[in-house]
């Protein structure tokens, strides 16, 4: 096995202390993956303090020397795809494909942002008094918190400090728990791409290194991806004391399959959405939908694919669905399978505990039929390899089972009626809609986000970045 990685925090563009934490590979919990620090509020009173002296010299550079600086980390994090990509699936259990395309996928993101640095813009607008001129345009706000999620290690950590770089802010970045030696890697990527000292800064910890990046008077800015519990906590936090705040906090995501669909392209969509990363996305399709007449031949041309999927250790190239992140993340999955089954839900195939070779967090994908709204399967995230199907009559009521419950992220329907697709991209209660796709897997230059419990404050990604990341400044002038 290959020896620990020591991780040290980021802070003023420095390595700072060496832990002991241990981040196991959950494929092989024999294999301790790198070794922690365990951050508190010292770190981040420090990393703040850098971050606010950095602030003038970035915000006041050129947009072409954030570019640059951009564009030169995403080349080198595109060259080293492989190698981070397999460090990323040793740490979170991704397949290595997973791994390697979350990678790349971060690399683009901070190549796309390396164009958008260059591409902020406002107005000119005729005054109501005449002789006078109005413009408007966008300045950085100051320093920013980002507490990142361990599903996706590198690619939200990239989408988060890309555009709050690129629109001249500095940084203070929360790794997740269980993946530190990504972020790290990231955040090492880009110093050596350039970034100066003290306007990307890196504190690895638990609970207590959030709170305080949430509670600290000069972070401006607070960027959380993470459980509706915690981000209630972190909102509450950082609007009592008027910083800015953007929150994403999961998904409950229904996928209607109606009787017109064709049924492979169902089964595999369904299959993608649900079961994939191991289901460990918060756009995962967890509710599946499914109309009278396609209902059975659907369940169970689905239950066979389930039945076929190949679980195990994530660099295994045979491998098709890699292990939970967590021996917490496993329970979680178990406990909703038998809660399910208390509840009325018949276990079409799944649900077994998995002792393979090596010893790691292994769930058995699984599906479960039968379910009614109400159910708890449905009404709370799971985020396993799990989802349940419910039986409907009709389009109406496929919309409205799908628009129920305190969630809003993504939607899809299955259908050749372009009738009720485009009825559905109205109506649907979510912050993104997909038409014949998974609901899981989206661009990365498009925004995202979702409605009602499932986020909150302005969107990410793409164009929609600058809302959050800038003020917009009116500026009047008389000749």
């Amino acid at each position: 096995m290959t020896a620990p990685i020591e991780l040290s925090h980021w802070i003023n563009g420095e390595r700072r202390d060496t832990g002991k934490l241990e981040s196991l590979n959950p494929s092989d919990t024999r294999e301790i993956v790198a070794l922690a620090p365990n951050g508190g509020v010292a770190e981040v009173d420090e990393a703040v303090a850098a971050a606010s002296a950095a602030f003038d010299g970035w915000a006041n550079a050129s947009p072409e020397v954030r570019s640059d600086v951009l564009d030169r980390a995403g080349s080198l994090l595109m060259e080293r795809r492989e190698t981070v990509g397999r460090l990323l699936s040793r740490e979170e259990g991704k397949t290595l494909a997973e791994g390697i395309g979350e990678t790349a996928r971060a690399a683009r993101i901070l190549k796309y942002f390396a164009g958008e640095a260059l591409r902020l813009h406002g107005q000119n607008l005729a005054s109501t008094r005449p002789g006078v001129e109005i413009q408007t345009y966008r300045q950085p706000v100051g320093v920013y918190g980002l507490i990142t999620p361990w599903n996706f290690p590198i690619a939200i950590p990239a989408w988060k400090a890309a555009p709050a770089l690129a629109f001249g802010n500095t940084v203070v970045m929360k790794a997740a728990s269980h993946t530190p030696a990504t972020a790290e890697a990231l955040v090492a990527i880009l110093h050596e791409a350039g970034l100066p000292k003290g306007v990307l800064n890196l504190v690895i910890g638990g609970g207590r290194v959030g709170q305080a990046i949430v509670d600290h008077k000069d972070v401006a800015g607070v960027s959380f991806t993470g459980s509706q519990g915690v981000g209630a906590g972190v909102a509450a936090c950082a609007v009592a004391r008027q910083a800015r705040v953007q929150l994403e906090m999961g998904g409950k995501n229904p996928l209607i399959v109606l009787d017109d669909a064709d049924l492979d392209r169902a089964v595999a969509i369904a299959l993608d959405g649900s079961f994939f990363a191991t289901g460990q996305r918060c756009t995962a399709s967890s509710r599946l939908i499914v109309q009278d007449g396609i209902h059975d031949r659907f369940v169970a041309a689905l239950a066979e694919k389930v039945a076929a999927l190949r679980v195990g250790h994530a660099l295994d190239p045979q491998t098709q669905v890699g292990p939970a992140v967590s021996e917490d993340q496993r329970e979680t999955s178990y406990r909703y399978i038998d809660i399910a089954a208390s509840e009325g839900g018949r276990l079409v195939t799944g649900g077994e505990r998995l002792n393979l070779e090596a010893p790691g967090w292994y769930v058995q994908p699984t599906l479960i039929a039968d379910t009614d709204p109400a159910m708890r399967i449905n009404t709370e995230e799971v985020f396993g390899p799990v989802a349940s199907t419910l039986r409907v009559k009709d389009y109406e009521q496929a919309l409205e089972v799908a628009n129920g419950g305190e969630f809003g992220l993504s939607a899809g329907i299955i259908t050749q009626s372009l009738k009720h697709a485009r009825d559905f991209q109205r109506r649907a209660k979510a912050g993104m809609t997909m038409v014949n796709l998974a609901t899981a897997g989206v661009d990365y230059h498009v925004p995202f986000g979702g409605t009602k419990a499932s986020s909150y404050g302005q969107r990410e990604q793409g164009f929609a970045a600058a809302d959050f990341f800038t003020l917009t400044k009116t500026s009047y002038s008389a000749a």
